[in-house]
């Protein structure tokens, strides 16, 4: 009985120095994300994607409830910044070509953000570097392990959202 309580002690600290390390190695990834893989990003466009991405998904939330558009207020708001902390980010992108503003189609009082052609392009590059990135990093991983990193990061990132629009 004492071996099994051993074993058991062993198996909790080994689970709790796993667990502390998450917070860490998710920091890490943003900044990894530059390996020298087909198509790299700059650091400056790199940035920029995260108002592009954010973009995209209010969008795509957008489609589902009417309500709802792309204004520099719902990127601040997506990002847990300052109002004028997002328009400086939106502005940049809107500088380098990636987002245009628009009227509102439901109000012609607001404008509303729309990813340009070239922000479309930043993006798809983007994904296809983020792609390269992970099959550099995971090439000596089987299939298996690869896919079940894969399953287990877009379940995160479902119940992540979840409790964010909760």
């Amino acid at each position: 009985m004492k071996n099994h309580e051993a074993e058991t002690a062993v198996e909790a600290a080994v689970a709790e120095e796993l667990l502390n390390a998450v917070g860490p190695a998710f920091g890490k990834l943003r900044r990894s994300s530059l390996l020298e893989v087909e198509h790299p990003i700059s650091p400056k466009d790199l940035g920029r994607t995260l108002v592009l991405n954010v973009v995209l998904e209010i969008a795509r939330d957008d489609a589902r409830d009417e309500a709802r558009e792309v204004t520099v207020g719902a990127v601040g708001s997506h990002l847990g910044v300052d109002p004028s902390v997002a328009s400086r980010m939106v502005s940049d992108c809107i500088s380098a070509g990636y987002l245009v503003r628009a009227a509102s189609q439901r109000d012609g009082r607001r404008t509303v953000l729309h990813l340009s052609p070239e922000g479309e392009e930043l993006m798809a590059r983007f994904r296809r570097h983020q792609r390269s990135a992970y099959e550099y990093i995971t090439a000596d991983w089987s299939e298996r392990d690869r896919l079940e990193l894969a399953r287990l990061m877009v379940k995160y990132v479902a119940s992540q959202e979840a409790l964010r629009r909760s």
